[in-house]
């Protein structure tokens, strides 16, 4: 259904039109980015060596649809930064199809046990998305980020290749 292209500075314009607000952009990369977004965070960004970024391909239309992020900054791998961008694509499969694709790099095509991710609790889309493949709310770890006088708290989830429900 979808397929991980690398993420390349020729794609800087359509992701930047993807966000349109300091809400979507911390909904997208929690507090790592600053709106607007820029050409240079996007350089900084697709020159770390902890990160593998990508943009998502619709595996049948060839359009990109979205962008996400394995991040290898902590001993556990997260997967980050997931964004299905238009909301007509939303609700479609295309978000679980692109967790189990970075699934399948790090726990078939590398030497990976567990990943984590982190979603804010209002999010129950998502949530829904990363426990049908397997992910389960770490009630150990939270933090919270405030914009516009609002509080939003972002649970942490995790999974085990064990307990990873897909045919891989």
């Amino acid at each position: 259904m979808v397929t991980l292209l690398h993420f390349e500075k020729s794609d800087f314009p359509l992701f930047k039109s993807w966000i349109g607000s300091a809400r979507e952009l911390l909904q997208l990369a929690g507090p790592y980015f600053s709106f607007p977004l820029t050409d240079q965070q996007l350089e900084k960004y697709i020159t770390d060596p902890k990160r593998q970024i990508f943009k998502i391909a619709d595996t049948a239309t060839k359009e990109i649809i979205g962008h996400c992020e394995l991040n290898f900054e902590r001993n556990t791998p997260r997967l980050c930064r997931i964004l299905i961008a238009k909301s007509s694509e939303r609700n479609r499969g295309y978000g679980k199809s692109t967790v189990n694709a970075l699934l399948r790099l790090l726990f078939i095509e590398g030497n990976y046990d567990t990943a984590d991710l982190n979603v804010y609790e209002w999010n129950s889309n998502a949530i829904r998305c990363y426990e049908g493949v397997g992910f389960r709310i770490n009630e150990n770890i939270s933090s919270e980020v405030s914009i516009e006088g609002e509080t939003w708290k972002s649970l942490n989830m995790q999974i085990r290749k064990s307990e990873w429900k897909t045919n891989p």
